[in-house]
C-alpha cells in the first residue's frame, strides 16, 4: 500500500472488504439493505485516530471526517465510543459544526458522557469520588513503588490513565504496574482497564460494550457495524456478539491491531489502520449512494 491518498473521494472507488465469517457477510448485508436503521460505532484512538506517543496530539486522520460527513446522512447514526472525555474527543476530532454529522453522537467516558451534534452539549453524571482520590495519590504512589521514570500519567477527567509507552522497557513497566494499580483502584472503588501500554482507573460498569449496547437499543437498531483496536474495544464487540444472538445483525471490524491479537481473531473484517476505517466508511458511503 503506498502512502499517496486521494483527498477527492468523488474520483475513487473504495470497494467493501469481505467479511471472513458468515455472521459478519450478514451484517454487512443487513447494514446496505437497511441503512435507515444502522448505527456504524467506532472507537477514536487507533480507529478514527493514528496512535501518537502523546494522546494530547492524536487528531483524527485527515480523510475522517468527510468520510463521515458523507456516510452518516445515509445510515441511522454514527457513535464514537471512547474512553477519552466526550468534549476532548469532538476537539480531537473535528467533529463541531460539520455539515452532514448531524446524525453523529460521542459517547464519551465509556458512555458516561455524551455530545449530540445536534444540540452541540455534552450530557453527564457526577464524577465518581474514587477519581478525585486516586488523581491526589497517584504521583507519589508511582515514585514510591519506583515506577516514576519513563511512565506518565494521563488526565482524563472521570478517568485517570498511566502510560508506559515511553519507558525503556514498556512492557516491563506495564507488566510490573498491573497489580499495583489494580490494588490503588481497588481501595478508592475502581477497576484497571489494561490497553496497549496503558492502565486506565476508572469507575466500574462503564465500558464500551454497555454504552453501544445500550444506544443501539435507545434508537431500535436493526444492524450495527464496529470498529476498534485494543482491549477496550472487547466489550463493544461481545455487545455486537450480544445483539447478534438477540437477531440484530453485526459485522466486527479491527482496526489494524497487531499488538491485540484478540481483537484481530474475533473480528469479521481487519482493515489497515485508521487509513483502512476510512476506506471502509468511504466505501459504505459509496455503496449506500
Amino acid at each position: 500500500m503506498g502512502t499517496h491518498t486521494d483527498t477527492d473521494s468523488t474520483h475513487s472507488t473504495d470497494p467493501l472488504p469481505t467479511p471472513a465469517t458468515q455472521a459478519g457477510r450478514d451484517g454487512l448485508a443487513a447494514i446496505l439493505a437497511n441503512p435507515a436503521k444502522s448505527v456504524v460505532g467506532l472507537d477514536f484512538d487507533g480507529t478514527l485516530a493514528p496512535i501518537v506517543p502523546d494522546p494530547e496530539q492524536a487528531r483524527a486522520h485527515p480523510e475522517a471526517v468527510p468520510a463521515l460527513a458523507a456516510l452518516a446522512p445515509r445510515i441511522a447514526s454514527v457513535a464514537v465510543v471512547t474512553g477519552r472525555p466526550a468534549g476532548v474527543a469532538v476537539r480531537h476530532g473535528g467533529f463541531a459544526g460539520v455539515p452532514g454529522l448531524e446524525h453523529l453522537v460521542v459517547l464519551g467516558h465509556y458512555g458516561a458522557e455524551r455530545w449530540d451534534a445536534v444540540s452541540g452539549n455534552v450530557s453527564a453524571p457526577a464524577p465518581h469520588p474514587g477519581v478525585a482520590a486516586v488523581r491526589a495519590e497517584l504521583p507519589g504512589f508511582l515514585d514510591r513503588i519506583g515506577a516514576w521514570q519513563g511512565t506518565w500519567i494521563e488526565e482524563k477527567g472521570r478517568a485517570l490513565a498511566v502510560h508506559t509507552r515511553r519507558a525503556r522497557d514498556p512492557q516491563a513497566a506495564f507488566e510490573a504496574l498491573r497489580a499495583p494499580l489494580t490494588d490503588l483502584a481497588g481501595r478508592h472503588g475502581l477497576i484497571v482497564e489494561p490497553g496497549r501500554l496503558v492502565l486506565e482507573l476508572r469507575p466500574p460498569g462503564m465500558d464500551k460494550g454497555v454504552a453501544l449496547l445500550e444506544y443501539v437499543r435507545e434508537i431500535d437498531a436493526a444492524a450495527v457495524l464496529y470498529a476498534g483496536d485494543d482491549l477496550g474495544d472487547l466489550p463493544a464487540f461481545a455487545a455486537v456478539d450480544k445483539l447478534r444472538s438477540d437477531g440484530v445483525p453485526g459485522l466486527l471490524v479491527c482496526s489494524g491491531s497487531d499488538e491485540v491479537t484478540e481483537l484481530r481473531e474475533r473480528a469479521d473484517v481487519v482493515v489497515d489502520g485508521p487509513e483502512g476505517v476510512v476506506r471502509l466508511l468511504r466505501g459504505l458511503a459509496e455503496q449506500l449512494g
